[in-house]
């Protein structure tokens, strides 16, 4: 009787493993599916004009149009600036060459008024960070040199790209700044 009741048990076995086996080869073969389809799309998208333009395979940090930079020149050293795509910064920009003196403000940022106001949209960034050129209201200009966290609000006028030096550049009283396009 035990060799009749292992051999069943034997018999009631092999279906199940049977059925373990060919879902697995199942789940494999849509796994080898899903692979090849991941690899043909990322080929396809790898093609120049893909997409319908031959721009979108080049990353969208490296292409800056020239209306979105803008230069700040502190002495001898110049930092490239992009504009935020606001109103504030295009009235900013519209109102380039500007040379501007700018007074040290709580050992992290310079500010001075501008000649005019420009279309102020503020709001609380939360963090500010080492080069970004704000508006405060809708007339003074703030370029700020050190990273910290702020409930004040700000129009964002753009950003200086690589802030490396621009603290030991802006020193610690006022400084003369010019601003351009070129």
């Amino acid at each position: 009787m035990t060799t009749r009741l292992s051999a069943s048990r034997r018999s009631l076995r092999r279906p199940a493993m049977e059925n373990r086996h060919a879902r697995g080869l199942r789940a494999l073969r849509g796994l080898g599916l899903l692979c090849g389809l991941l690899v043909l799309g990322g080929c396809e998208a790898a093609q120049p004009g893909a997409s319908g333009s031959p721009a979108a395979a080049i990353p969208a940090a490296t292409v800056q149009p020239e209306e979105s930079r803008m230069w700040m020149t502190v002495g001898d050293r110049r930092f490239a600036i992009t504009l935020a795509d606001t109103d504030a910064a295009r009235a900013f920009a519209a109102m380039l060459p500007l040379s501007i003196d700018m007074a040290d403000l709580n050992s992290n940022e310079k500010h001075a008024a501008l000649p005019e106001s420009l279309p102020a949209n503020a709001s609380r960034p939360g963090t500010i960070r080492n080069g970004d050129v704000m508006l405060y209201g809708p007339r003074t200009l703030v370029v700020f040199y050190l990273t910290f966290s702020s409930s004040y609000s700000y129009t964002r006028l753009g950003r200086v790209d690589d802030p490396a030096g621009l603290a030991r550049a802006l020193g610690s009283g006022s400084v003369r700044i010019e601003f351009s396009r070129n």
